[in-house]
């Protein structure tokens, strides 16, 4: 049992990354789903799949590389924590090393990037950056 299975999301995609692996398998859950979507249609990751090989359903992340086999995920940050969490208003969702890094909120009107929510004009909580 994590007490943080977002963290334990995104610690399992940087240790691939830095290990140059080409696929790693989380366990499954609704908002893992959301947040590696995203990181798909921002062009971190090449692709997910749910898989029920094992008894418990897994999602199978395959990560990006450039062409010279170098992770494009370069930071992936846990902003907002159980113990501290981190709400932005619109005014605050600045754009973060000049508009090449994303966030991912969770807002009342699901999950989105900080480009989505600026664009909505609404804040949330921000779970995590990646650069």
């Amino acid at each position: 049992m994590h007490s943080d299975p977002i963290a334990d999301l995104l610690t399992r995609i940087r240790n691939g990354c830095q290990a140059r692996m080409i696929s790693v398998d989380v366990p499954h859950s609704k908002i893992k789903v959301e947040i590696v979507k995203l990181l798909q249609a921002e062009g971190y990751v090449e692709s997910y799949e749910v898989t029920t090989e094992s008894k418990f359903p897994n999602i199978r992340v395959v990560l990006k590389y450039d062409n010279r086999r170098r992770p494009l995920i370069h930071e992936l940050k846990r902003v907002s924590k159980p113990g501290l969490r981190v709400y932005s208003d619109v005014t605050e969702l600045k754009p973060i090393r000049n508009g090449l890094a994303t966030r991912i909120l969770t807002t009342n009107q699901g999950l989105m990037t900080d480009r989505e929510a600026r664009r909505r004009k609404i804040g949330g909580e921000v779970l995590c950056e990646v650069y």
